[in-house]
């Protein structure tokens, strides 16, 4: 069994949700926005922020990987499947659950710039910019976070953890390296 430390707790998470979604609002002023969140981590992140938002707002998702079962990011960016709303001349606003190298927000942006988005800017939960390994704005960033493999509120390892309302750290002396 894997030991959890408390990193954040689910009231700081709901503070923190509330804080970035009146940012959010205030920037897109009655604008149209879709809301694309990156699967899966994303999920628990994205509909308690829209609640908060009161903006006309489509949502879609993104499906992209770069972790596989291990708790570093492989680099290698995989898109399993792009949006099915039109991003042509839209603000899109992308909802990653955490940013760490980089690459999958750098990719992400890249994919919706392609596509003929208006604006894509990126709003994360959680920012570990120790594991940095490319340039990338965040646009909207909830916390940043040391350079621990973080579990909860959507986040996993292997699967496991997502529905834990707060954000904990898993003692890497538990998980099996890949």
């Amino acid at each position: 069994m894997s030991t959890l430390k408390l990193v954040i707790s689910e009231s700081q998470i709901q503070e923190c949700v509330e804080r970035l979604a009146k940012l959010i609002q205030a920037d897109y002023q009655d604008q149209p926005l879709l809301v694309v969140g990156a699967l899966n981590g994303s999920f628990i992140f994205l509909s308690d922020l829209i609640r908060h938002m009161h903006l006309p707002i489509q949502v879609d998702f993104i499906r992209i990987s770069s972790y596989d079962q291990s708790t570093k990011s492989s680099g290698a960016i995989r898109l399993h499947h792009g949006v099915r709303t039109s991003v042509v001349g839209k603000n899109v606003l992308v909802i990653e659950d955490i940013v760490d190298s980089g690459f999958t927000a750098q990719f992400i942006r890249e994919y919706f710039e392609d596509q003929g988005a208006a604006t894509v800017r990126i709003c994360s939960l959680l920012d570990k910019p120790a594991r940095r390994r490319t340039s990338v704005t965040v646009d909207y960033i909830g916390f940043e976070v040391p350079d621990e493999f973080l579990v909860g509120y959507g986040l996993d390892y292997n699967q496991q953890y997502r529905h834990l309302r707060a954000l904990y750290s898993l003692d890497e002396l538990q998980i099996p390296l890949m």
